[in-house]
């Protein structure tokens, strides 16, 4: 899955990407890498996995990850092509999400690109953009759909589908805040779901905020309530943290780090904080597999079934599914191990229409 960094210059979006890879470095096992320049892979924070490894004495431990993008070249205007207008749109289409880094702090040697510090307008600011560029798609779509509606009457309703979601947009908000009732009430269900996604625009992608302050705002301060406030009202996710603060923790090694946050009143990184909600604003969960060589975390989309399940591990996992032998993470811990939950009655035997759940520590059989 991959989440798309923007936000307006001087606001500390460079700050936080560089936090995001230079974890990388700092950190064992698979924490964080960079694959290239603008992109950085996360590792999900998942406490389970060291427990269930202690319990295995596994030789590896593999947690499930998120790829970060940054995102250059927003300034206002890019829409219309200023800037790197162009490119950011093409590059932000390609993600599935989007981290919206918002500045919250005041820094007189920081010189704002509007003058003034004020988060709210600068999500303003990038939202309309997006909205701009949605607008000029669909209204190419609209020409295309309404020339195939003279030729074949089934195309009409596509054309009153994207009207109703041009019409949305007209009013400056984005898609993804569009009701679900009403004169719209088509997008609830799967099938207009499945629409929207296929039109591909930018206002319907998922949105985190990031509010970033400055040392003394970690707790948050006037500017994060406000941005917190209009987040909500969008139905967005917000995450309060200072981008510097995060990048010197990554030069730290784990004690020092630790100390570090004890003294600045911290119980989890902002970089975890962010991962987290990344992974929930997503629809994500984790199923867990165990054993000597490897416990490991298996990113898959809530409802999806045992044997797509089992094909993230291997595509023959799936063709030859046969069952998958279940427990849950706290019932295996409580006994002991996956044999003594066996023979204690806690490990369940699920078939091709099981739903996969967010604690299951699994053994697939299957049979190629």
């Amino acid at each position: 899955m991959k989440l798309g960094v923007v936000g307006l210059p001087n606001v500390g979006k460079s700050t936080l990407f560089n936090a995001i890879t230079k974890a990388g470095a700092a950190a064992a096992n698979y924490a964080f890498c960079t694959i290239e320049p603008n992109v950085g892979v996360v590792a999900v924070p998942d406490e389970r996995l060291n427990k269930l490894a202690a319990l295995y004495d596994s030789k590896k431990i593999t947690p499930t990850t998120l790829e970060f993008v940054d995102i250059a070249g927003l300034v206002k205007g890019a829409s219309k092509g200023e800037g790197l207008g162009n490119k950011f749109l093409s590059h932000i289409r390609e993600v599935d999400a989007i981290v919206h880094v918002v500045r919250c702090f005041d820094d007189e040697n920081i010189i704002h690109v509007d003058g003034s510090v004020d988060p709210v307008r600068d999500m303003e600011t990038i939202g309309l953009e997006l909205v701009f560029a949605d607008l000029e798609t669909l209204e190419r779509r609209i020409a295309k759909a309404q020339s195939m509606a003279k030729a074949d009457k089934k195309y009409a309703e596509d054309v009153d589908r994207l009207e109703k979601m041009k019409a949305w947009l007209e009013g400056g908000k984005p898609l993804r805040s569009m009701p679900e009732d009403g004169e719209y009430k088509f997008f609830a269900d799967e099938a207009g779901k499945a629409f929207v996604a296929e039109q591909f625009l930018l206002t319907s992608k998922p949105v985190i905020y990031v509010a970033n302050v400055d040392e003394s705002g970690i707790n948050g301060n006037a500017y994060t309530e406000k941005v917190t406030e209009a987040a909500a009202a969008e139905g967005a996710e917000c995450v309060v943290l200072c981008a510097k603060l995060e990048e010197d923790l990554t030069e730290l090694d784990d004690e020092e780090r630790e100390m570090f946050m004890q003294e600045y009143g911290i119980t989890e990184s902002g970089l975890d904080k962010l991962v987290k909600a990344s992974y929930k604003l997503l629809g994500l969960i984790s199923y867990l597999t165990a054993g000597e060589k490897e416990t490991r975390a298996w990113t898959i989309v809530k409802g999806t079934k045992a044997p797509q399940a089992a094909g993230k591990i291997h595509s023959d996992f799936e063709k030859g599914f046969i069952r998958a032998e279940i427990v849950d993470y706290e019932t295996l811990l409580e006994c002991g191990s996956f044999t003594a939950a066996k023979e204690k009655g806690k490990v369940r035997s699920e078939g091709k229409d099981y739903v996969m759940r967010e604690n299951d520590v699994v053994l697939f059989r299957f049979n190629v």
